[in-house]
């Protein structure tokens, strides 16, 4: 699957991250769908869930798995507030898009996702994504490679992704979001998403080096 864009908070956005790699990172991966950027709307503080399955973290790094809402985000040197998650589910993968605030209207999302190990000696491991939008110009997914800057996509997966939201995320608190994913020869990722109903958008998604993460938890 594969999972975090900065768009006017007016737009419907979906978003999938350009990420943090804790392990061996897969050959092929989903990018991960996320959301449109939120209206000014009250924040909920609940926590969530932690994903089930053991991993092996260091213990010099942050787990991302223990980020919430409320929190505050140093990613090397840039401080985000999270002011919403959404917690999604797709053919029994599930990952977490944490929505950063850096600045006034500025947005982006943070994606956090589960991996079992190439091989069953192998320990499971995590991938952080931080998603950057581009602009789709009415652009739709195709079934097959398409251009984007200048640069050739290859698609992996599309799908439909069931969403819980918490905070602020401009979603319902439930939902569906359709999803389709590409790489690049170079390795770069492009995901399209949408709300059910809405228009398509676009994000890039580049892993973060583990320890580039830093948490300030909100008492």
């Amino acid at each position: 699957m594969t999972v975090v864009v900065v768009l006017a908070v007016g737009a419907a956005i979906f978003v999938v991250v350009l990420g943090v790699s804790l392990g061996t990172r897969r050959p092929e991966r989903k990018a991960r769908p996320a959301p449109r950027p939120p209206e000014p709307a009250p924040e909920s503080m609940s926590s969530h869930p932690a994903l089930a399955r053991p991993v092996v973290i260091d213990p010099d790094y942050l787990d991302p798995r223990t980020i919430k809402v409320g929190d505050t985000v140093d990613r090397q040197g840039v401080r985000a507030r999270v002011i919403g998650a959404l917690h999604l589910s797709w053919q029994g993968d599930q990952w977490t898009e944490y929505l950063l605030e850096e600045g006034v209207r500025v947005y982006q999302w943070l994606s956090v996702e589960e991996h079992e190990g190439a091989t069953p000696e192998e320990p499971p491991h995590l991938e952080v994504y931080l998603w950057t939008p581009v602009p789709t110009q009415g652009m739709v997914p195709a079934k097959s490679m398409l251009i984007m800057e200048g640069v050739e996509f290859y698609p992996i997966e599309r799908g439909t992704a069931a969403f819980r939201s918490e905070g602020t995320t401009g979603y319902p608190e439930r939902g569906l979001v359709d999803f389709a994913d590409y790489r690049a020869g170079d390795g770069r990722l492009l995901s399209f998403n949408r709300v059910q109903g809405q228009s398509w958008t676009a994000a890039y998604a580049q892993p973060l080096a583990p320890g580039s993460l830093h948490v300030e938890r909100m008492l």
